[in-house]
């Protein structure tokens, strides 16, 4: 859905970045600036601060920054849209409505309809598990050591032994047999007619990332087959499309997320204090999945059973991981087969050492290869390195390649030089990538970085001008927005200076002119620079004369940097020359200048 400029505007305006983030994190005061800790990442000592004057936040710790719908979307792990809809009902703005074809809103109104017969069959499971009928099911969970809290959150059930139980009920509240089926819920044939899917086992309500039920699991109670039943494909539940626990994940601050394969390894995960656990649904890891956790978080540690199934799924998920950019790590859960039972006997600390030494995800897959290897046997030896090669060619960047190669040459005790031409044998052969090319011996060039001096003293002008505008008409003789060679930082002080003319700048509005989160990320950095001399000493407020040397100090260097700039260019940029000739004399006027802030 499209939403005007104006429209975002209001919405953000009608949304105080104070008042919307203390309801998230606790602030103090400090000055005309509020602090806390980041919700973003861990810390002890709080570097998030949010400005009531900027309507902006920055974690001066891992940079994160933006307005307030940043904030909504980075900390709720929403879209835009979704971002913007949150906002909009807490501000009390209607939204426009979107425009349904007949067939769009028939499509609707049935997913609609279909999430309430789940929510209703949910709740008729959940007080079927509390009840006579049900105590086989509550027995199962309390000695699994689940909690009555924990059976809570998860709205953990019991489906009956009656067959045509649930359908029944859910007759009763109105539902037709077609729309049960349609559920999931039930099935149909001539001989039984309309039967219910699940009976006589505990259950597994499925959630959306926005905890609306779209499906069930269920485990058989006794020794009926199959063992777990999951809900068939809807037209609210793609299995691929969903995991089970991300709902609640999604706010996990734990900087990766954790994949189990069942609903009782993440449950009890999560009531151990893992609460970054989540689960396939009952089907393997799919690329659609990956894609989903891409939304979340970059790095995603593997926890599958340790036997042979487990890892043979474990290796897939490590292959599609990669495919979508994704760093995979994976838990040795060894002696015990699934976290669930690690935790049970070996408690969270254990476990929590367990993720912190999580093996990286590729050294993982030559263990595996190793396992059947005699190393004392020349001709395997050496199979098992052709096979190391083959596996470095998933790499696509050669340094990275390469330093993978190397890592795997200390290990295991491989000649780098060896390996490296095995690589690039390969790799002649099939054309899977780039030959590694060896690192010089000597003569090693450093790359050049860009000026940072440079860049510190455009950053510290837009945040020095944007919290004092009055400084503008001192210098605005002398700097424009071309001045700023940085693009972003140029777009910024476009808008900056242009804000201050019409006496109407709002840092914040700038940020959702940007789609890239790195990007707003640095939006927002370059309105929270500490203001310092170029010697980086911090200035006092009332030291005034320190401060006026300090700015035409910075002045003075963005001012020599365009110059500079416009000067290299002028070989492939005619336009350059005029910025080189009105630069050099503004230079030479501004030098002999005072800027006086009284």
């Amino acid at each position: 859905m499209y939403y005007s400029d104006e429209l975002i505007e209001e919405i953000r305006s009608k949304n105080d970045i104070v008042d919307v983030i203390s309801g998230y994190v606790r602030l103090q005061k400090k000055g005309s600036t509020y602090f806390g800790l980041c919700p973003f990442h861990n810390e002890k000592t709080g570097s998030f601060s949010v400005s009531g004057h900027k309507q902006m936040f920055y974690c001066f710790g891992c940079g994160a920054g933006g307005n307030v719908f940043t904030f909504i979307m980075k900390y709720e792990n929403a879209t835009f849209g979704e971002a913007v809809k949150t906002l909009a009902d807490r501000a009390g703005v209607k939204l426009p409505e979107i425009e349904y074809t007949p067939e769009m809103k028939k499509a609707a109104n049935e997913k609609a309809t279909l999430l309430e017969i789940n929510k209703e069959a949910a709740k008729y499971f959940y007080y079927l598990l509390r009840s006579e009928p049900g105590k086989t099911g509550y027995k199962y969970f309390a000695d699994r050591q689940l909690t009555d809290e924990t059976m809570k959150k998860w709205g953990l059930g019991y489906s009956n032994k009656f067959a045509d139980d649930l359908t029944k009920y859910l007759r009763s509240k109105g539902y037709t047999d077609e729309l049960i089926v349609k559920a999931g819920l039930a099935s149909r044939d001539e001989v039984r007619g309309t039967h219910d899917k699940f009976w006589n086992r505990v259950m597994f309500p499925i959630e959306d990332i926005n905890h609306r039920v779209i499906g069930f699991g269920g485990r058989v109670m006794g020794d009926g087959e199959p063992k777990y039943l999951n809900s068939p494909e809807t037209p609210i539940f793609d299995k691929s499309r969903n995991l089970f626990g991300l709902n609640f994940a999604r706010s996990s601050k734990a900087g990766h997320i954790i994949l189990c394969e069942g609903y009782m390894d993440v449950i009890s995960m999560h009531q151990a204090g893992f609460t970054e656990a989540v689960a396939s649904l009952g089907t393997a890891f799919t690329s659609g999945q990956a894609n989903i956790l891409k939304r979340f978080t970059d790095n995603v540690i593997l926890s599958y059973d340790s036997d042979g199934a487990g890892t043979k799924a474990a290796l897939r998920a490590i292959g599609i991981l990669r495919e979508v950019g994704l760093t995979g790590k994976v838990l040795d859960l060894k002696p015990y087969k699934d976290p669930d039972e690690f935790i049970k006997n070996m408690g969270a600390d254990a476990f929590r050492e367990r993720i912190e030494n999580a093996r990286n995800s590729f050294f993982f897959e030559i263990d595996v290869l190793k396992r059947d290897v005699n190393l004392d046997d020349p001709e395997e030896k050496t199979k098992f390195h052709r096979e190391i090669a083959k596996k470095l060619c998933v790499f696509e960047d050669d340094v990275e390649r390469n330093n993978y190669l190397e890592a795997i040459a200390r290990e295991y005790s491989i000649s780098a030089d060896g390996l490296r031409k095995m690589v690039n044998d390969v790799i002649n052969r099939t054309g899977l990538a780039t030959p590694i090319r060896e690192k010089p011996k000597t003569g090693i060039q450093k790359k050049t970085e860009p000026d940072e001096g440079i860049r510190k003293a455009q950053r510290i002008l837009i945040t020095w001008v944007s919290e004092e505008p009055q400084i503008y008409p001192l210098i605005k003789e002398y700097i424009t927005e071309k001045d700023f060679t940085e693009p972003i930082y140029a777009t910024v002080a476009k808008k900056l200076f242009e804000g201050i003319e019409n006496n109407n700048f709002a840092p914040a509005s700038l940020i959702s002119e940007f789609e890239d989160e790195e990007e707003q990320k640095e939006v927002a950095s370059l309105f929270n620079t500490k203001i310092t001399g170029l010697d980086g000493i911090p200035l006092l407020m009332d030291a005034i004369q320190d401060r006026e040397r300090a700015l035409k100090d910075v002045v003075v260097k963005v001012k020599e940097n365009s110059y500079e700039y416009y000067s290299k260019a002028l070989s492939t940029d005619v336009d350059a020359l005029n910025e080189v000739i009105n630069g050099k004399k503004l230079l030479e006027k501004l030098r002999k200048t005072t800027i006086s802030l009284n």
